[in-house]
């Protein structure tokens, strides 16, 4: 089994990077979902993706696709320090979304046959 690590770094819209590597994730996963594991650690800007009851105007819901791919069995943490900085809590995240550390990041680093940054 191959591991895909995933790292984003910008908001969850505004910009359409975080959108297309969820995107991308998805489509891995339905395409080979027995043969990757998927990981995606949400740091700087992007930790406000993980944010519970975005209701965005029109267009993609990045909240829909974080519970896909959790529903798939992706592992999704979030930077401690990003989460701080921006005052995002564990009770302000959709579940099954956890706070991470550097030390995560750096395993789920080694462990992982790509990343790809976003």
């Amino acid at each position: 089994m191959q591991t895909l690590l995933f790292i984003l770094n910008n908001g969850p819209y505004g910009s359409e990077k975080t959108f297309n590597a969820l995107r991308l994730a998805l489509n891995i996963k339905e395409q080979h979902e027995e043969n990757v594991r998927l990981k995606l650690f949400l740091m700087s800007d992007a930790v406000t993706a993980a944010l519970h009851n975005q209701r965005p105007s029109e267009g993609y819901n990045i909240e829909q696709m974080l519970e896909i791919l959790l529903a798939q069995g992706v592992d999704i943490k979030l930077c401690r320090t990003c989460c701080q900085d921006r005052g995002v809590t564990e009770q302000s995240l959709i579940e099954g979304i956890r706070i991470g550390t550097l030390i995560d990041l750096s395993q789920w680093t080694l462990d992982a046959q790509k990343v790809l940054t976003f």
